[in-house]
């Protein structure tokens, strides 16, 4: 990235850069991805960035609507100028207090999980005298796309199972405070490629005609989901989708033929795709040790800066980038955080050039699932900062604080 030893001289690191061109870019191949009369949900648990929730909201000829699943996403997207009545509300977790917080605040589109999911958001709503609309999200028993990450078809704590909804539809019907106003589908992620996520979304579309029947319920609003593909933390380019558009055009004039004047609105959500090639994580080389025949490259950004799920094996192994040439070929190499956990680890057996404490490293495609997503506040070190940019010109640079408050004033 240009400018990256200039901001990190500037700022230190691990800092993130996110570049808003890139989000525009996203956003704008997403959307002329897909039929004008479709709209998308960002969903912000990607990224909660004030400026990335701006640039996604208010740029280009269609803005985004916004999906969120707490209500700390709920204030992060307010902020950031989407009104109540564009965001979506999921998760299968729900409480009263944060019903009745994002009801009081005006959002009125809820996906729900399961019957008592639903009567939770219907009695919160009445309490406050007012009525929430309800996609039900659905858990497919089956699905189109043989690989990529399914997220549909096993026993989840997300969704109603689809085989029993129709058993279901005298009581959904039938919950005070709500109005069934649709489906939520959400059957994968990451699709590996266009055809598979063609396949996924025509089989959404016949499943949700066919449970539009079985639940006597003439849809409002139908959300097919996602699963755009990026490459998260490895090189590699966002795919451009040539082929989407028509397909879903047709498969929605097959099964919904009302749906070009918004009978049912359609939706899709994403995440990654809009905002993880606008994000390129640099971190500094701290130590290069060998052990027992392993050369182990520490780093300052570990688990606790850039995907805390890695430990777990989720994102691993990373790409990594020297700055500057430092030479031949190296020894692979782990590369590990400064944290005190083993399983503090970025990738194994990278292939790396020699390194020396203070080479600079950048991590590609980076702007999804970084500080948010990781374990921030293991061992109370700082979060790292956050420089946004616009091309070649510097936004904001900001950095998320941990701090404590106490109930009533009483500290110990």
């Amino acid at each position: 990235m240009t400018g990256s030893t200039e901001l990190a001289e500037r700022f230190g690191t691990p800092s993130y850069v996110y570049d808003l061109d890139r989000v525009a870019a996203a956003r704008d191949d997403l959307f002329a991805a897909l039929p004008d009369e479709v709209e998308v949900f960002y969903a912000a648990k990607a990224n909660p960035h004030p400026e990335l929730l701006r640039e996604l909201r208010t740029g280009g000829a269609r803005g985004c609507r916004a999906e969120i699943s707490s209500v700390g996403e709920l204030d992060a997207v307010l902020r950031a100028g989407f009104p109540g009545d564009r965001i979506l509300y999921t998760g299968p977790g729900k409480t009263t207090a944060e019903l009745a917080e994002a009801l009081a605040r005006g959002v009125r589109l809820f996906s729900t999980e399961s019957h008592g999911d639903l009567r939770r958001v219907g009695e919160t709503a009445r309490g406050l005298g007012l009525t929430a609309d309800c996609l039900l999200r659905v858990n497919n028993a089956t699905g189109a796309a043989a690989t990529s990450i399914r997220m549909t078809g096993v026993p989840s704590q997300f969704g109603f199972d689809s085989e029993t909804l129709p058993g279901l539809a005298a009581r959904l019907r039938d919950v005070p405070g709500t109005r069934i106003a649709g489906l939520h589908f959400f059957p994968l992620s990451n699709a590996k490629d266009e055809a598979s996520l063609i396949a996924e979304f025509r089989h959404t579309i016949t499943t949700a005609a066919a449970l539009q029947q079985d639940l006597g319920v003439t849809f409002r609003f139908l959300d097919i989901g996602g699963g755009f593909s990026a490459p998260y933390a490895v090189q590699g380019e966002r795919p451009v989708y040539a082929e989407l558009r028509d397909a879903l055009a047709a498969s929605l004039d097959e099964h919904f033929p009302g749906w070009r004047a918004g009978a049912p609105h359609i939706a899709c959500e994403s995440g990654r795709y809009l905002v993880a090639d606008s994000g390129t994580l640099l971190t500094s080389v701290v130590n290069v040790k060998d052990s027992r025949d392993h050369r182990y490259v520490v780093l300052d950004a570990g688990i606790n800066t850039f995907g805390g799920m890695s430990g777990l094996g989720r994102i691993l192994p990373v790409s990594v980038e020297p700055h500057e040439s430092v030479g031949a070929d190296g020894t692979p190499a782990s590369l590990a955080g400064p944290l005190c956990t083993p399983g503090d680890l970025l990738g194994r057996n990278v292939p790396l050039p020699p390194l020396a404490p203070g080479d600079l490293l950048t991590v590609p495609n980076a702007g999804a699932y970084g500080p948010t997503a990781s374990l921030l506040m293991f061992l109370g070190r700082p979060a790292p900062a956050e420089i946004v940019v616009r091309g070649d010109d510097l936004v904001s640079v900001s950095r998320i604080e941990h701090t404590r408050t106490y109930d009533h004033g009483q500290a110990l």
